[in-house]
């Protein structure tokens, strides 16, 4: 870790929000190094449907941890808090500025704000959440996990089985829930100085963006990269199973949906997802006040940027460094 606090820049927002290109602009400017903070794009399997940087945008500025995880090897918070931590230090010693890019808003906090240390439950209580979803699914789970962890269960929907699978593992493998392990005090956040872009589009267009960006990804072989995904056997409450697109795409490959339909339910749930997205990070801290700047200007969701926007993006991030 550095000895004296150091600025990095966090470029954030909701899936299909123009995240990546803002970042690859900056760090063409400004010399940096781009740091995944999305916790899809981690898996290798999965470029297409991650809307994962292409090669050619790789080979212009670094990009560090993008499909560095097989999809068996499920990531996690704390994992990419020490990745990400590594990589900073990394692009500093280069002389490079280190822009975080991504929307999981629980990565970023545990990077600026400290991470709850939970104890790691143990292979056996991981096999058993992994059972019992499998057997009993994520509602009936969910209803198991309240008569035992009440706390936790009320935070968690029903149908979020990932979530619902990793706190019932916490349980059974620490004997205590998972939203009491996270009331302890965290971690020390890490000791870097943020600056923030977050990126807040209107609704209407990041629909559309969305939409359009799916309709994309088909064309640049989605299907056959869930086919390739599917044809690992894994485990299907691993996170990589539940990336967007991937269990409506999994569907239409087994004959349940219509390529239309899966299409139509795709953009459907990734829209819900990016509202999710947008309402946390607007609620959460990723940077102090005076050093968050948020666009909602039109550009943010395609990508173009205008002189103006430029300089008036690169005259936020200056002063900071």
């Amino acid at each position: 870790m550095p000895a004296e606090p150091v600025t990095a820049l966090i470029v954030a927002g909701p899936t299909a929000s123009g995240k990546s290109a803002l970042a690859l602009a900056i760090a063409r400017h400004l010399d940096g190094t781009i740091i995944n903070a999305d916790s899809m794009q981690v898996y290798r399997e999965l470029r297409v449907l991650t809307a994962r940087p292409t090669p050619q945008e790789e080979v212009l500025v670094p990009h560090l941890l993008y499909g560095v995880r097989a999809a068996a090897e499920p990531g996690n918070a704390a994992w990419w808090r020490s990745a990400a931590l590594e990589a900073m230090e990394a692009a500093r010693q280069a002389g490079r500025l280190p822009i975080l890019c991504g929307g999981t808003g629980l990565y970023l906090t545990a990077l600026t704000e400290g991470l709850a240390a939970i104890p790691e439950p143990g292979p056996q209580a991981r096999a058993e959440a992994r059972t019992l979803l499998a057997e009993m699914g994520p509602q009936a789970l969910h209803e198991r996990l309240a008569a035992v962890d009440p706390d936790t269960a009320a935070r968690l929907r029903p149908s979020d089985a990932q979530r619902i699978a990793r706190a019932w593992e916490v349980w059974r493998g620490t004997e205590r829930g998972l939203a009491a392990w996270q009331a302890e005090p965290l971690t020390r956040p890490a000791g870097w100085r943020f600056a923030a872009i977050l990126l807040a589009p209107p609704r209407p267009e990041l629909r559309a963006a969305i939409a359009a960006r799916f309709a994309g990804m088909l064309a640049a072989g989605a299907l056959a990269e869930v086919r390739a995904l599917l044809a690992l056997q894994l485990d299907p409450a691993l996170p990589a199973l539940r990336a967007q697109g991937v269990p409506e795409l999994a569907a239409h490959l087994r004959g349940e949906l219509s390529l239309a339909a899966a299409a139509e339910r795709a953009v459907l749930a990734t829209g819900r997802y990016a509202k999710r997205q947008a309402t946390w990070l607007r609620h959460h801290k990723l940077a102090p006040d005076d050093r968050t700047h948020t666009i909602h200007a039109r550009i943010a969701c395609l990508g173009q940027f205008s002189e103006r926007n430029i300089a008036e993006i690169f005259d936020f991030i200056r002063p900071a460094g």
